[in-house]
């Protein structure tokens, strides 16, 4: 079984930047660089038949490029308790857009529909049960950067934190890779 998502992937200079803004904060397990990305849209464990259907459903999905703006950081709870420090982009239209039509590519090969709020943000930090004070943190600068494509990747879980690899990328229209 493979366990996958779509996300798009940071230009080097946005993960450049996010990793420099890293620290300050007690408890916190920083992202790495091969763990920032930008989810779109999570898909969970497919066997390998329905990983190729879903490959070639993203491969249909038509979208120009687009702006995005490193924002403000935020944090996620679980039951009371913050676990994950992120930042957020802007503006919010256009991701989400592409996040839907993800999704509705998805859908059409037979997957349930995301039936979450989609909240288009980078994920910085996990903490255990123990968590620093985030006045530490200094934030990130608002640092502009082009949406060029999205990509299908594979999470493997280990003992030492999730591990990502890019199974397939897809251009949006009129982007050139290479």
């Amino acid at each position: 079984m493979l366990r996958l998502f779509v996300a798009i992937e940071l230009p080097l200079a946005v993960r450049d930047a996010l990793l420099a803004a890293m620290g300050g904060v007690a408890g916190a397990r920083w992202q790495s660089d091969e763990q920032l990305h930008l989810t779109l849209r999570f898909i969970g464990e497919v066997d390998r038949h329905r990983a190729a259907d879903i490959a070639a459903a993203l491969g249909a999905v038509n979208f120009q490029p687009f702006q995005l703006v490193l924002a403000e950081t935020g944090t996620f709870d679980r039951r009371g308790r913050v676990d994950t420090l992120w930042v957020g982009v802007r503006p919010h239209d256009e991701v989400a857009a592409l996040a839907k039509r993800i999704d509705q590519a998805l859908v059409r090969i037979g997957l349930p529909a995301e039936n979450r709020a989609f909240l288009p943000h980078i994920t910085l930090a996990r903490f255990g049960r123990e968590m620093g004070q985030l006045g530490g943190f200094g934030g990130v600068p608002p640092l502009p950067f082009t949406v060029r494509g999205f990509a299908l990747w594979e999470s493997r879980l280990s003992h030492d934190g999730a591990h990502y690899d890019v199974i397939e990328r897809y251009p949006l229209a009129g982007s050139f890779s290479g």
